[in-house]
């Protein structure tokens, strides 16, 4: 092997053992994060009603699809946690750190399958790593306000209105990017479909979305309309549908 040859390699080696190290740092920060922030907002964690039952068992036959579908090489400590509060919200954080809001399932009055597109599009966004790039580090100040909007509205009764957000709104403003939206949209279809939930079902949910928000995008408007994810996902539905049948045999 020539000299250049081996200093490419250890170039290529280095920068690999670089992003590892990274991924490694950031999901301890998140998980850490995310820990703190549950004991903190205690009171708006709902571990007992239906939606948190439903929203729990979506996620776990779900959990171990995205964990095959980890290619990042930095095992996930997947977790969820449902917020009683009656905003319509959901997200996922480094690692596999989620968070679920009673309001979406309850406005939209989800079946089980509408659970799934959006467990499978948050998912996508974790093992992606689309909170890694700079741009959405605003993400993380905006899922503390989220958060805190919702221990708010548990104390208090009713809903605060986000007016506690400190960062982003995340139902109106999502820091992700357009393509990093529909590429979560498309991984979490499949993965739904190979969870054995009816990826037919995805559509709709942006037909709901569309009907609660008056048509302003509702709760990943980052760019895409929800015109547009619906049109895409139902482009994509025979091919989700083969996953969906495998996975019925």
């Amino acid at each position: 092997m020539t000299l250049i040859k081996k200093l490419c390699l250890s170039a290529f080696l280095a920068a690999a053992l670089a992003a590892c190290v990274s991924t490694q740092e950031m999901n301890a920060k998140a998980y850490a994060g995310y820990a703190q922030m549950k004991q903190q907002n205690a009171r708006a964690i709902d571990t007992t009603s239906s939606t948190a039952r439903r929203i729990h068992t979506v996620f776990n036959r779900m959990k171990p699809y995205a964990e095959k579908a980890n290619t990042t090489g930095v095992p996930f400590q997947w977790e969820i946690t449902v917020f009683r509060t009656n905003e319509l919200n959901a997200w996922a954080m480094a690692g596999g750190k989620m968070g679920f809001y009673t309001g979406l399932v309850d406005r939209l009055k989800m079946t089980d399958d509408e659970i799934a597109t959006v467990m499978g599009h948050e998912m996508a966004h974790a093992l992606k790593e689309h909170s890694k790039s700079a741009h959405n580090f605003e993400m993380t100040t905006g899922i503390f306000g989220a958060i805190a909007d919702a221990a708010a509205s548990a104390a208090l009764g009713a809903d605060t209105g986000g007016l506690l957000s400190t960062g982003t709104d995340l139902i109106a403003n999502k820091p992700f990017s357009r393509s990093q939206e529909t590429e979560a949209d498309e991984i979490g279809l499949m993965l739904m479909a190979e969870s054995g939930y009816n990826p037919s079902a995805a559509p709709n949910v942006w037909v709901k979305m569309s009907k609660e928000s008056g048509g302003s995008g509702g709760i990943f408007s980052t760019h895409p309309s929800n015109e547009d994810r619906q049109e895409n996902l139902e482009r994509l539905i025979p091919e989700a549908m083969k996953l969906y049948k495998a996975s019925k045999r």
